[in-house]
């Protein structure tokens, strides 16, 4: 199952944010592998204080979102999709930049945190 974690300065979420992202990033995981997979994505949205956020050292004020997506290690070779993890970060990307605009690009980061076969469960079983 996708698991997207975001971490966002606090002030970035205004309440309508958050459904445009949530949105967003499941229709980004669904363009990547199909409708099964976007029924079944989580996102949950982390937001930082600005106080806490820094870029380079110094405090910051960029938005710049950092999101992780949790996979199944075998969904990133899945044949006939091609190049699964250069698909999934520009769809992220993408994402975000329809949510927050053009600005956030080039500081967006996307991390892919592949889970081996058996190493998750759902209702306390392996899968």
């Amino acid at each position: 199952m996708p698991h997207f974690h975001v971490q966002i300065r606090e002030e970035a979420l205004d309440g309508d944010v958050e459904p445009k992202l949530i949105r967003a990033l499941t229709d980004a995981v669904g363009a990547v592998f199909g409708e099964r997979l976007r029924s079944l994505a989580v996102v949950d949205l982390f937001g930082i204080p600005q106080r806490r956020w820094g870029i380079g050292g110094e405090p910051a004020e960029e938005t710049a979102p950092v999101v992780t997506l949790n996979l199944r290690e075998g969904a990133f070779t899945v044949p006939g999709l091609g190049d699964v993890p250069a698909r999934l970060i520009a769809a992220i990307t993408d994402a975000l930049t329809e949510v927050f605009g053009e600005s956030v690009r080039p500081r967006a980061t996307v991390l892919l945190v592949g889970v081996p076969a058996g190493r998750s469960g759902v209702a306390g079983e392996p899968v």
